[in-house]
């Protein structure tokens, strides 16, 4: 399998008053085209400015960034971008802010074709006869689900995540990993996503990146061999309880603290 996303020796460092603030240090990072790739480590070392890269928002010192065997060399319309706050346009209703992208990339869209393709992710997410309210009329959860719908609605080639439900109840959090799995199965795609949460990267990941202290190299790739039609009950399976050990145990070491006992 061709890999979508390749990330070869990428360094970054931060200018501060006080001199370089090293982030990303030699880091290499390899993402099969359909692949789910979840990228976890310690707060503070630089996964957030990863996806920044790989969107083309920000260039790194030294290494490249690929995307279809095309060096990233700024912002690409084929990137699709979810974050922690939806941040969707009050002044918009839910459809209009879902088709707001097919406006920007395909301004020739038909109307009734942007409205369509919009209506049937709205559908999927659970979203049916929300789409002519306002952001401020839907919880936490209903807005998220519909900044998903607006960060996959222009088929993007790869879709970032960073941190999309971490400001969300456990509850709504799980529910939205469920919504996550059967998007990616009627709409299949390339992900990355940025997680704190062990337990979300293996039940969305095909593959889970374990970035090292800051300055971030990759410390260690664990392959998720569960089901692709997983369910939240996989989680307390052995072989899921096992992934997650071996999760704990390489964050442990990132974060300096091998050999601690909790």
């Amino acid at each position: 399998m061709d890999n979508l996303i390749d990330i070869k020796g990428v360094t970054h460092a931060y200018r501060t008053k006080s001199g370089p603030l090293p982030v990303l240090d030699d880091l290499n990072i390899s993402v099969p085209e359909g692949e789910f790739a979840a990228v976890v480590g310690p707060s503070g070392c630089g996964k957030s400015t990863l996806t920044r890269l790989i969107a083309g928002l920000m260039k790194p010192d030294r290494g490249e960034v690929w995307l279809h065997g095309e060096r990233v060399t700024g912002p690409r319309r084929t990137v699709g971008m979810a974050f922690q706050n939806p941040v969707l346009l009050e002044w918009r209703t839910i459809l209009q802010n879902v088709i707001l992208p097919l406006e920007i990339v395909a301004p020739g869209m038909p109307r009734r074709d942007r409205e369509a393709r919009a209506l049937h992710l709205l559908e999927m997410v659970g979203l049916k006869g929300f789409e002519h309210k306002r952001p401020s009329e839907l919880s936490g959860g209903m807005r998220q689900r519909a900044s998903l719908c607006r960060a996959i609605v222009h088929k993007p080639d790869v879709l970032i995540m960073d941190e999309p439900f971490g400001a969300l109840d456990a509850f709504t959090r799980e529910d939205l990993w469920q919504t996550m799995r059967d998007l990616r199965a009627a709409e299949p795609f390339t992900c990355v996503l940025i997680t704190h949460d062990l337990r979300e990267s293996v039940f969305l990941g095909d593959q889970v990146f374990v970035l090292s202290g800051r300055p971030a190299r990759t410390q260690a790739v664990l392959d998720v061999t569960l089901p692709a039609d997983r369910t939240l009950d996989i989680l307390f399976e052995p072989e899921a309880q096992d992934m997650l050990h071996y999760l704990r145990d390489q964050i442990r070491i990132a974060q300096g603290r091998d050999g601690e006992t909790h």
